[in-house]
């Protein structure tokens, strides 16, 4: 197989991610969103938020990582935020990706698979601000949505807060921002 068929059958390959649902409605929505829903979404908020980055960022990079950070998902599937951090959900999402990214041209998954690596860990100034934004659209899917999604899977505020507050690490601005979002939500009884 040459290597434009190889690419040709990875772009069919991440179809899949369009039938992945997520444990968000889209902002006016009854249904659930897809991964690759997401995925658009938390690129275009990158884009429209960079200037909001704590450190200098190379925005490439970040659109990189937040268009192949949820491709693991087409294997392991979605699990909300607040339940998905373990070793082993990680290690799946690490296999399917690798498994996806295989069908590439020979040397050409190998910047892929650093990146996703590099998103996981949150140690560089790109991946402080992907993780950051990667979170943002869900919370306004919540904040724009009665708190569906917390209600739903009984997330409290403290869960809220502690999950969401690494995203001053990429954006202080965008924290302080969302922070008082949330606790308006509280005061509305949204989030409890």
């Amino acid at each position: 197989m040459n290597s434009m068929e190889q690419i040709l059958k990875f772009i069919v390959e991440i179809e899949k991610l369009k039938d992945v649902e997520r444990k968000t409605r889209p902002v006016g929505l009854d249904r659930y969103e897809n991964s690759a829903e997401h995925s658009w979404h938390v690129c275009l908020s990158a884009l429209m938020l960079k200037d909001y980055a704590n450190q200098e960022i190379n925005i490439d990079r970040v659109i990189k990582m937040l268009l192949i950070h949820d491709l693991g998902e087409i294997d392991a599937g979605d699990t909300i935020i607040y339940a998905s951090e373990t070793k082993e959900l990680k290690s799946q999402e690490a296999d399917g990706l690798k498994r996806i990214l295989d069908i590439l041209p020979k040397g050409e998954s190998e910047e892929y698979m650093a990146l996703w690596y590099e998103f996981e860990a949150g140690e560089t100034a790109d991946a402080k601000y992907a993780k950051a934004i990667d979170r943002v659209p869900p919370l306004l899917h919540n904040l724009h949505g009665n708190g569906h999604s917390w209600k739903e899977n009984n997330i409290s505020k403290e869960m809220v807060l502690s999950v969401n507050k690494r995203i001053a690490k990429g954006s202080e601005a965008l924290w302080d921002s969302l922070e008082q979002k949330l606790e308006q939500a509280v005061e509305n009884g949204i989030l409890k």
